[in-house]
């Protein structure tokens, strides 16, 4: 069934569908893919727009290119940092900005964002440095910031986020598509904005004092008055909501009862795995599903596992000795700065990983979970989704008759 929710909102097709049903002009185009999904999406672009695509520029997570895309069009990837960005990233914002600037007056912009993007591409301030960058973001994602959160830190030091990039769209025709990663789907926090009005506002001052980074501000974005962003249009091609259809819609072609909860999973991953536990052993029969993305609190020294693997440690914990099940996966294969997505957790995954001579509970606190779910066999693998629509969560209550 996760299966079924990646296959939902793979970038490639969702890119194709977007371009068949809104059709683009027949001038020529210049594609910018940006994002961990940008070279899923790119070949969806050329699938429909093939003969059209005269240049492209796709910037996405170091290991997450495709060496086909450059036999179907005069494609440039670059292959940049994530989640912590470095001077790759940096690299990409020049470039990205040059190749904006080489663009042919008469041809119209299609650009492709997905989540990652944050990191995979920045241009900072004059006298802003790769390691000071670096410094805020590990402090950003260190400290259990949402994503609006830490996007709206990351906009105050950009020359290209907060809507800053339309400086350099000209008087182009823009098309933008989007896969959200973000809670609301707002296009003005997905990959902070590169092409959207900076709606939040900038951080509160004691907020960035707390940081301590010795970076100077960017320079005031553009209001959402500005008629640049009138000429733009765009729109969310894939979504968490639709993973979570594709998994109802999975669950009930297979006659299974369907429990779909409407909370979106958001803060601390430890507390969310055990209220998720608690309420598969309060729930009603049958498949429970949820969607969002919590955050984790690291410690100087973090071991292995992101949030999907907290949160299945800990309601591992709460759910040992039971008949539960429960699948905590990120959609777009890697949870935190690893290649695992995630884990599946039973009654027994405390037992086999204690047999190894691990504790959960201190796993947990050193943000360890990853360990402590490898040795217990629970984790999982899927590779590169080509798509990245935050996480889903799906448990599994037997029939309480039985």
């Amino acid at each position: 069934m996760h299966a079924a929710a990646v296959a939902a909102v793979n970038g490639r097709d969702a890119v194709a569908n977007a371009l068949k049903t809104n059709p683009l002009g027949s001038k020529p185009i210049t594609l910018i893919a940006i994002g961990k999904a940008a070279a899923s999406m790119a070949h969806g672009a050329l699938d429909v727009l093939e003969n059209q695509v005269k240049r492209g520029l796709i910037i996405t997570r170091a290991g997450y290119a495709d060496a086909s895309l450059l036999q179907r069009a005069a494609i440039e990837q670059l292959e940049t940092a994530h989640p912590v960005p470095d001077a790759r990233s940096l690299a990409a914002g020049t470039r990205l900005v040059e190749f904006l600037t080489e663009a042919p007056a008469e041809s119209q912009l299609l650009f492709l964002i997905s989540g990652g993007a944050s990191s995979l591409v920045e241009r900072l301030p004059e006298g802003g440095s790769a390691e000071a960058l670096a410094e805020l973001n590990s402090a950003l994602l260190a400290g259990g910031l949402d994503i609006g959160q830490m996007n709206r830190i990351r906009k105050a030091f950009s020359t290209i986020k907060g809507g800053r990039l339309t400086q350099w769209l000209g008087s182009r025709a823009t098309k933008v598509l989007l896969i959200s990663d973000v809670p609301g789907d707002d296009p003005g926090v997905i990959g902070s904005g590169l092409l959207f009005a900076d709606e939040q506002g900038p951080p509160p001052p004691e907020q960035l004092a707390a940081l301590k980074i010795e970076m100077a501000p960017a320079p005031t974005p553009p209001s959402p008055q500005d008629a640049v962003f009138s000429s733009i249009d765009w729109e969310i091609v894939a979504s968490n909501s639709i993973a979570l259809n594709a998994v109802e819609a999975a669950a009930t072609a297979a006659g299974v009862a369907v429990n779909r909860h409407p909370e979106f999973l958001e803060g601390e991953a430890i507390t969310c795995g055990k209220q998720l536990a608690q309420a598969l052993m309060d729930g009603n029969s049958g498949i429970h599903i949820w969607g969002g993305e919590p955050t984790v609190n690291l410690p100087s020294n973090p071991g292995r596992g992101g949030r999907m693997q907290t949160l299945a440690l800990a309601a591992a914990c709460e759910l040992e000795g039971t008949d539960k099940l429960l699948l905590a996966a990120g959609t777009d294969g890697a949870d935190g700065p690893g290649e695992d997505a995630g884990a599946v957790i039973d009654g027994e995954t405390i037992k086999r990983g204690s047999a190894a001579g691990l504790t959960a509970e201190r796993c947990l606190k050193a943000a360890d979970a990853g360990n402590f779910l490898a040795a217990s066999n629970d984790l999982v693998k899927t590779g590169y989704t080509g798509t990245n629509v935050m996480d889903v969560v799906i448990g599994w209550c037997p029939n309480l008759d039985v």
